[in-house]
């Protein structure tokens, strides 16, 4: 699904998603959380789509936070309703998405915007990448994750510090502090994230699911990551594509993955 504000395009079995708003620096409004929900919805059902990058339109910014003027007026019932919608429709269902989603953060990643980061799987940044949560200067908390995950992957000390000064990082301190995977230049953005999607498309698309349901387990304390792991793995015995993966291995040729 294609729309003024989300682009759509595949290459070499990876959807390529464009937050196309730059004269908002790609913000986040209702309409764009909308359209890309349902992109995410029709590709998840594509068998020939094997991963997702997702970026922002132009040079200045990934996706520079929420639309602030759409929920400036907003009670406390609807800021909860907000945040409610954008953790089912976009964050959590990022999290938790069947293919594995690469962000490709270029320029500003803040508020939203470096929630929505949060979410993927993967994230590469290209070197005038700025990060940030500057919520708290507006008088509100981050509410699509970003308390959450960012102490996750940070550590609490850190995420701590990121939310309460409302200070950005650069792209070399995210990577070092392990919140980007990979620096690049922009001009390198979007090919180091198809050199990893390489990789993803030839293996297979069934054990790559699972391996996200397990791992996300394991941040769950609603669950035991490590016996929803022994479940999972006995459950890879019964499908097709262990059949094919083993098959290959013995018989020395690459492995044809069909995604059951």
């Amino acid at each position: 699904m294609t729309s003024e504000s989300v682009l759509t395009e595949i290459k070499n079995s990876v959807l390529v998603i464009t937050i196309n708003r730059p004269d908002k620096l790609n913000a986040l409004n209702k309409e764009t959380i909308e359209t890309l929900h349902e992109t995410l919805v029709e590709a998840e059902n594509q068998k020939e789509i094997r991963a997702v990058i997702i970026t922002g339109a132009g040079q200045k910014a990934f996706v520079a936070g929420a639309d602030i003027a759409e929920f400036a007026d907003y009670s406390v019932e609807q800021g909860k309703q907000l945040s409610s919608t954008g953790h089912f429709k976009i964050f959590n269902f990022i999290e938790n998405y069947s293919k594995p989603v690469i962000a490709a953060v270029n320029g500003f990643a803040l508020g939203g915007g470096l929630e929505l980061a949060l979410a993927c799987h993967i994230r590469v940044a290209s070197e005038n990448a700025k990060m940030g949560l500057p919520e708290v200067s507006l008088g509100v908390i981050p509410g699509y994750g970003g308390t959450q995950r960012l102490a996750q992957i940070l550590g609490k000390g850190k995420a701590f510090e990121m939310i309460v000064t409302a200070d950005m990082i650069g792209a070399q301190d995210a990577y070092k502090w392990g919140l980007a995977n990979y620096v690049t230049t922009q001009e390198e953005l979007l090919n180091k994230c198809f050199e990893i999607t390489a990789k993803i498309v030839t293996k297979s698309p069934t054990a790559i699911r699972t391996a996200i349901k397990v791992i996300n387990a394991g941040y769950n304390n609603k669950q035991n990551g490590y016996e929803v792991e022994i479940e999972e793995f006995g459950k890879s015995f019964g499908t097709s594509d262990f059949k094919e993966g083993v098959s290959a291995f013995l018989e020395k040729r690459k492995a044809n993955f069909r995604g059951n």
